[in-house]
């Protein structure tokens, strides 16, 4: 491939260039092309919350608004003035869309007047935000309901996705931590190498990232993709693309010390270090595809769409670079602003030689450190985040604060929808069974056509507990049990439930899914690496690696060890459903990449010098200046999309830095070198039928 892309240098060009061109120019087609749907297709919850949409219009995983508002004096809800005026305000927001009121006017239940009378609110039950006939209703309800306002009122929308919308706008800040990310790069690969050619591994990321997004929305006209796979883009694309683009600029600089001249080190950086890129950029796209293995069309989507992400910038670094080390390499090369050794560092071979003097002692530090976050991994809560844990400050916030104050519960932005099926007997029925379960604050369900449809009642289930707790989801599977015999049938949705059906579906399939991608990583090291048991090892640390960082996730963010001080988030109670999946598949093959560069390196430089520790002291001499360089590069483009007020990005990007500073420091050049130098003359066994020339 080599000899081909040197041979039609400007026609390889051109071809970046052109996919580049259209990446810039339709990437806002594709975000228009997003899906956003999360369902998990056979599970009780996800049915249930089928059939209410079918029978009312209604999304019953979305959380309802809340609209509250305060009377003026003289016309308060003791008065008919004020009724009516609370029901004509209340009611507006049928004109904007498909939704169902609860509400004392139709309910006359003294749980919506507060304040003695001076304020009420209404649960607004909602449709899907993102696609049908009322698709975008969250622009259309807050200006049709404050037109009917009557003069001395205020009417404030509050709830989960009020508070949540005061992250501000995720896509703009997004790419504001992309140009963070880029700007971090060249600036840390200036001062590590010296001289211009730092920017060469920056200037391929841009094309990396444009050509993926391109693709992205070609797969778009294929099946449907996840609105998040372009926030996978930005968060991996920069990094990757520097990344291995790092890896054969380094080895080209080697080539170059010994000796070569420009085009030799060019054919002879992809021979060696082509391989290593490759391995590496496979292993990260099994990490990401092995999400199709999971029954949840979301994350398939994900992992497809995120699968592109390795494999384009593995193209762009054994293609578009060459072309721009061949154009420009030696005489960036040549500006220099110190002179240093470009591959070979006295201070990691000083380190190396350390550890391999106190091995027992590395491995049993770096153990000890990784257990002890692996450990609360093992407490982590897969749910809705609790929604004390959203920004704070506010109309929103502070009118919900006002809703909590008064002795209502928070979950009220969380309720469970039952849905029955036997005209009015079954709808009584499950009143009463509901209002007798344990955890249960009260249930609306007024009659109105919102709420009936033939012989379908909704029962809006307002619990004491959150859906992120252990008493929310208990409550759900206490109710869905309880309503079993209801006359004509009932089922139990809501967002909580659709959370307990995405957990079971997703992580019943997770030891299977983790099982596969295993057994695919060691088949494909062993062949790289011609050995079983320096496979095996990679494989096992990198499951420990996640762990570490899972532990991460959970001390900072579930249980609040810092989230507050650094981010002022307090602690989440539950992590998002979906999060620790995605994270899983990005740090798997994160992490192998470290692994991959380390190792690769000790094989070679093993098969040249058999002497495993000298081996271990020359890889890490090369390699060690690399690992740290990517790391810390990746790790700034992760940190740098923290910024954004939202919690899932804030969530996702901590956790990838954690999962890549631990396992480039502690893992990769501790515990690594240690393990290898004590296995000795083991670490190169296979069998001899797996044994490859």
């Amino acid at each position: 491939m080599t000899s081909f892309v040197m041979r039609h240098k400007i026609l390889t060009v051109c071809f970046w260039l052109l996919l580049s061109f259209c990446g810039a120019k339709y990437a806002g087609v594709m975000m228009h092309r997003m899906d956003y749907t999360y369902t998990t297709p056979g599970q009780p919850g996800f049915i249930a919350n089928q059939h209410i949409l079918d029978s009312f219009g209604i999304d019953a995983t979305f959380e309802p608004f809340l609209a509250v508002l305060h009377l003026p004096q003289g016309s308060g809800m003791d008065t008919p003035a004020g009724q009516a005026m609370a029901a004509k305000t209340f009611d507006s927001a049928s004109n904007a869309s498909i939704v169902a009121i609860a509400d004392y006017a139709n309910t006359h239940d003294s749980l919506f007047i507060l304040d003695h009378g001076q304020t009420t609110w209404a649960l607004i039950d909602l449709p899907n935000p993102d696609k049908g006939p009322s698709a975008g209703f969250e622009e259309r309800i807050p200006p049709a309901m404050q037109k009917a306002v009557m003069p001395g009122s205020k009417l404030t929308l509050t709830g989960f996705a009020q508070m949540l919308s005061n992250a501000g706008p995720n896509r703009h800040n997004l790419v504001i931590g992309l140009e963070i990310g880029i700007v971090a790069a060249a600036v840390v690969l200036l001062l590590v190498y010296g001289s211009a050619i730092a920017i060469v591994p920056v200037m391929m990321a841009l094309p990396a990232i444009l050509v993926t997004f391109l693709s992205a929305l070609g797969l778009t006209y294929l099946t449907p993709v996840s609105y998040f796979v372009p926030y996978m883009i930005i968060l991996l694309s920069p990094g990757l693309a520097v990344d291995y683009s790092l890896i054969v600029v380094t080895r080209w600089r080697e080539e170059r010390e010994r000796g070569l001249d420009n085009d030799a080190a060019i054919r002879s950086a992809i021979r060696s270090a082509g391989g290593t890129v490759i391995l590496s950029g496979v292993t990260v796209a099994v990490g990401l595809f092995s999400l199709v293995l999971l029954p949840v069309p979301f994350l398939r989507s994900v992992g497809v769409g995120g699968m592109l992400v390795p494999l384009i910038a593995t193209g762009s670094a054994l293609t578009l670079l060459p072309i721009t080390l061949a154009a420009w390499g030696p005489w960036l090369e040549r500006r220099r602003l110190w002179k240093t050794s470009t591959t070979f560092s006295r201070g990691w071979e000083r380190w190396a030689r350390l550890i391999l003097r106190y091995r027992w002692l590395a491995a049993v530090v770096a153990l000890a450190v990784l257990g002890s976050l692996t450990i609360p991994a093992l407490s982590i809560n897969t749910a809705e985040p609790l929604i004390g844990s959203l920004p704070q400050t506010g109309p929103a916030a502070e009118t919900f604060r006002e809703l909590l104050h008064i002795g209502i519960p928070s979950a009220v932005d969380f309720p469970v929808q039952v849905i029955t099926h036997g005209g009015d007997e079954g709808r009584k029925q499950a009143t009463a069974i509901a209002l007798a379960t344990p955890g249960v604050f009260a249930v609306v369900s007024p009659n109105t056509p919102s709420f009936r449809h033939g012989d379908d009642s909704l029962l809006t289930v307002i619990t004491k507990a959150e859906g992120g707790t252990h008493e929310g989801k208990a409550i759900v599977v206490d109710l869905r049990k309880r309503i079993q015999g209801v006359s004509g049938g009932a089922e139990v949705g809501g967002s909580t439930a659709g959370d307990v059906a995405f957990t079971d579906a997703v992580y019943g399939h997770f030891p299977l899914m983790l099982t596969i991608v295993c057994l695919l990583s060691v088949a494909i090291l062993t062949k790289a690496l011609r050995s079983l048991v320096l496979a095996l090892k990679a494989v096992l640390l990198n499951v420990v690696s996640l762990g570490a960082a899972f532990g991460f996730m959970v001390l900072f963010w579930q249980r609040g060890y810092g989230s507050n001080l650094i981010f002022g988030v307090p602690a989440t109670a539950a992590i998002r459903d979906w999060i620790p999946v995605v994270v899983f598949a990005c740090l798997y093959g994160l992490s192998m990449d470290y692994e991959v560069f380390v190792l690769s390196r000790i094989r070679e430089e093993y098969d040249r010098l058999q002497a495993t520790d000298e081996a271990i002291v020359q890889a890490l001499a090369r390699t060690g200046r690399l690992v740290t360089s990517a790391a810390v590069i990746l790790m700034i483009s992760f940190l740098s999309l923290s910024g954004d007020p939202n919690q899932i990005p804030k969530i996702i990007s901590t956790t990838l830095a954690a999962g890549v500073v631990v396992d480039a420091i502690i893992i990769r050049t501790l515990l690594v070198p240690a393990l290898v130098s004590l296995m000795g003359k083991w670490n190169w066994w296979s069998p001899s039928w797996m044994r490859v020339e």
